[in-house]
């Protein structure tokens, strides 16, 4: 792998795609290879970590499960809809394979409504529902490559 240069990275937040482990791994896989460039967030996840929503050219550091920096992506659209309203193009973008947004929602909610997500939102209950509002927002791969860390 090659090396960020350290301007690329330093100062700027992590891009963490869902929780250590598998999943993370094919993420960010997915998104060195080119196939992942949207991701879908809840707000209420945002509101919950006292996070303001993404913006249209902020950069974030890209990690792996071993919170290793991998690559960098930017911000290029940011849209707040209910889940009734993602679009097909948006879920084949997410780069997991899905053809269908009724596809792309059974895995998206298998996630939502997972243990480690309920634990996260500290809602042992939490579910999600037509009206829920969902973060969209495409990046594009702007570095990549093994850095040092910081």
């Amino acid at each position: 792998m090659t090396t960020i240069p350290p301007q690329a990275y330093e100062g700027l937040p992590k891009a963490e795609f869902a929780f250590p482990g598998p999943l993370r791994d094919q993420l960010v896989g997915a998104i060195l290879d080119g196939s992942k460039t949207s991701t879908t967030g809840l707000v209420v996840d945002y509101e919950h970590d006292g996070d303001p929503l993404p913006v249209v050219g902020a950069r974030a550091v890209l990690v792996d499960s071993d919170d290793r920096p991998v690559g960098v992506i930017e911000t290029t659209e940011v849209r707040v809809v209910p889940l009734a309203e993602v679009d097909l193009a948006h879920a084949v973008d997410e780069g997991e394979g899905y053809t269908t947004v009724a596809q792309w929602r059974a895995g998206h909610e298998r996630f939502w409504h997972g243990e480690a997500m309920r634990a996260a939102l500290e809602d042992p209950g939490f579910t999600v529902d037509d009206t829920t509002e969902l973060v969209l927002e495409r990046f594009r791969l702007v570095a990549e490559g093994q850095a040092p860390l910081p």
